[in-house]
């Protein structure tokens, strides 16, 4: 029997503090992670991350994190679904490949696709929002592979690492989504 929601390459489970939560700590103290995110400019304790580890671990129907793993087990990142509205059939999706060896090679738009194929099956969801911060081609191209569309740019909203850079705003609907990557 499997465990979680499995992709080609990843396969999405739910935190599990004694297996993830070291290298989450790790991953968001380092600057070369944390380069094109929204947190990560300032030191993390553990005792911060415990706090938000404990909040995330808890049952919430707005709000889901997912470990990202390697088919055989070996975890890779974290992947989310935020702000989820079930009565307008939406909500905002992130994720982060902790592991740097492995950016580049497929992991981050495979998990996306489980992820979104997750939103669209399990959670019956329509609509798919996400950002990135200009210059970040990396993660805008795995949004692109996943079937993300640009939909908008917010000039100079946000302060990151001696700039203000433009967000970019991204879409996936499940008509799009079932077009690229087909039903369950």
């Amino acid at each position: 029997m499997g465990y979680g929601w499995e992709g080609k390459l990843t396969k999405l489970v739910p935190l599990d503090k004694e297996k993830h939560f070291d290298n989450c700590v790790a991953w968001m103290n380092n600057p070369e992670v944390t380069a094109w995110l929204l947190v990560g400019d300032f030191p993390l304790t553990k005792l911060a991350e415990a706090e938000w580890f404990d909040a995330r671990s808890r049952f919430s129907d707005t709000e889901i994190i997912f470990a990202i793993e390697t088919l055989d087990g070996e975890h890779i990142g974290t992947s989310g679904v935020h702000g989820i509205d079930y009565r307008n059939g939406v909500a905002v999706t992130g994720s982060l490949i902790g592991r740097t060896d492995l950016w580049g090679k497929g992991y981050g738009t495979d998990a996306a696709i489980v992820r979104a194929r997750w939103a669209f099956e399990v959670a019956g969801l329509r609509r798919l929002f996400s950002a990135v911060i200009d210059g970040n081609e990396r993660s805008l191209g795995m949004q692109r592979k996943a079937g993300y569309e640009v939909c908008g740019r917010l000039p100079q909203k946000l302060w990151k690492r001696g700039a203000f850079r433009d967000e970019i705003m991204t879409t996936l609907s499940r008509e799009r989504f079932w077009e690229l990557h087909g039903t369950g």
